[in-house]
């Protein structure tokens, strides 16, 4: 080889030898930024652990230097919930602007199916459930906390939807400080049926609409038509339609795009309702033992377990019949039929005389 070829590869090895470790780095960073952004999605996807309602009541009223009674429970829940949100790995997912968070779509479904239960639990305890009679005053603390959940949680700067809920969070907080140290000035909370009897109305209406949903992912009719009673599809159909609902008839399938959002987003209803129910059944236990009520309350409770069980697949199937794959919305859609179904036969009971 000639001496001028020698020095030219002498000269030009260094510099491919400097820009290979450079390169290795740069692909090194890059596939630790996407595990990274993988775990953070595993971690921030998981369902928030259930509460004990009991325990979280007795832990809200003693910090206020108040005591547990009939009321507490369901303002405790409310707060517990909205918490919840607000604080789990990730914290509100529906507004974030940066990866990994505006890449997804189902935890913001799951956390809209929660938002949804608390705000028709904050228009219960605004409406019913703190006025003794249809002309009392309302509560201005559950009236403000009522128009601070109203805020859409797309929202993301001036003001922020966290910003908002954590006013709210506040203004029950002062609720519940009234309440549970007998300020009957400014936290009143009446135990009736008919106050619960509306509340399960609005309940039976949401869970209607989740079931219809659910159930429109099947391509067999006979399937969906067979969960709900005769009539339920025309009464459900004039309700408004849930984020990631499909706009068309109910004897159309849901757009399959749209099915795993509707399957959390019902998901996230039935965890937030978990809680409430539980609430329920402590503040309203005499009401609840006059009319013979336990044994619906505890139905809904059992399925409203069942319908938070773990899925082992990563992704919502939408299988057909006994075929290979399983449909999980049909399975939700079940639970959710005969939640539906004791929650007619609890209001019933709580309507007759």
């Amino acid at each position: 080889m000639p001496l001028h070829q020698t020095s030219k590869a002498s000269q030009t090895d260094p510099s491919r030898s400097q820009r290979r470790p450079w390169g290795k780095l740069l692909l090194l960073g890059l596939a630790a930024y996407l595990v990274l952004q993988i775990a953070l999605v595993i971690y921030w996807c998981r369902q928030p652990a259930s509460f004990d309602v009991a325990q979280f009541t007795q832990q809200e009223t003693s910090a206020l230097g108040g005591q547990p009674v009939p009321g507490t429970h369901f303002v405790a829940a409310t707060i517990g919930v909205a918490d919840t949100l607000l604080t789990k790995p990730g914290g509100l997912i529906h507004n974030d602007q940066l990866p990994p968070g505006v890449l997804l779509d189902n935890c913001p479904s799951w956390e809209c199916g929660a938002i949804m239960a608390l705000r028709d639990a904050l228009r219960a305890l605004r409406d019913d459930f703190s006025r003794t009679k249809s002309q009392s005053a309302e509560n201005l603390d559950l009236k403000r906390a009522d128009l601070q959940f109203s805020m859409d949680p797309k929202f993301w700067i001036m003001p922020a939807a966290e910003d908002e809920y954590r006013k709210g969070i506040d203004a029950l907080e002062r609720y519940l400080d009234a309440l549970s140290t007998g300020n009957l000035n400014f936290g009143r909370f009446s135990v009736r049926a008919d106050n619960l009897a509306e509340y399960l109305a609005l309940v039976e209406k949401r869970l209607g609409n989740f079931g219809l949903r659910l159930s429109s992912s099947s391509a067999d009719p006979r399937l969906s038509a067979s969960l709900f009673p005769p009539g339920t599809s025309a009464e459900i159909e004039q309700l408004p339609l849930m984020d990631g609902a499909d706009s068309q008839a109910s004897e159309q399938r849901t757009a399959p795009d749209k099915v795993d959002d509707v399957f959390y987003c019902a998901r996230g209803y039935s965890w937030a309702l978990l809680h409430f129910v539980e609430a329920l059944r402590i503040d309203f236990a005499p009401v609840i033992a006059d009319k013979r009520a336990q044994p619906a309350l505890e139905q809904i409770e059992r399925d409203l377990q069942g319908a938070l069980k773990g899925m082992r697949s990563p992704i919502v199937l939408n299988g057909n019949g006994f075929g290979l794959l399983a449909n999980h919305s049909l399975v939700l859609a079940s639970y959710i039929a005969r939640i539906n179904a004791a929650v007619i036969d609890l209001r019933i009971l709580l309507e007759q005389g």
